[in-house]
């Protein structure tokens, strides 16, 4: 992926899948919650192995949709996050932080897909 945006998201998605897995460890340890944090697990270190294999896509139309999946997952991870947080499992403001490096992600991919799909 080249260019600083995608070095950018490469960096921002693999923080963050570091963030999920302490946060499932966080979750399994202290609350012995076992079903959404694996749920935010899947979904949350998803979205930075799509990327990684996006730097290898076969072609255009191949990168353009490993970085759709990734969004999926980021937006999927956004759904874990917020039911964790109404539930009471998480703090608020671990929820907030977390949840703006949600957002930062699919506002990135969003924008990465967006300019390579109008240079196709």
């Amino acid at each position: 992926m080249s260019g600083a945006n995608g070095k950018v998201v490469q960096e921002k998605s693999f923080s963050f899948a570091v963030r999920v897995v302490n946060l499932y460890k966080y979750l399994t340890n202290e609350h012995k919650e076992y079903v959404l944090s694996k749920q935010l697990l899947r979904s949350g270190t998803a979205v930075g192995a799509l990327i990684r294999e996006a730097e290898h896509a076969e072609s255009k139309a191949d990168f353009i949709h490993k970085l759709a999946i990734a969004l999926k997952e980021a937006n999927e991870t956004g759904y874990w996050l917020d039911l964790l947080n109404e539930t009471g499992f998480l703090e608020t403001q671990a929820y907030q932080s977390i949840k703006t490096d949600n957002i930062e992600l699919l506002k990135l991919l969003t924008s990465i897909i967006k300019t390579s799909k109008a240079n196709r």
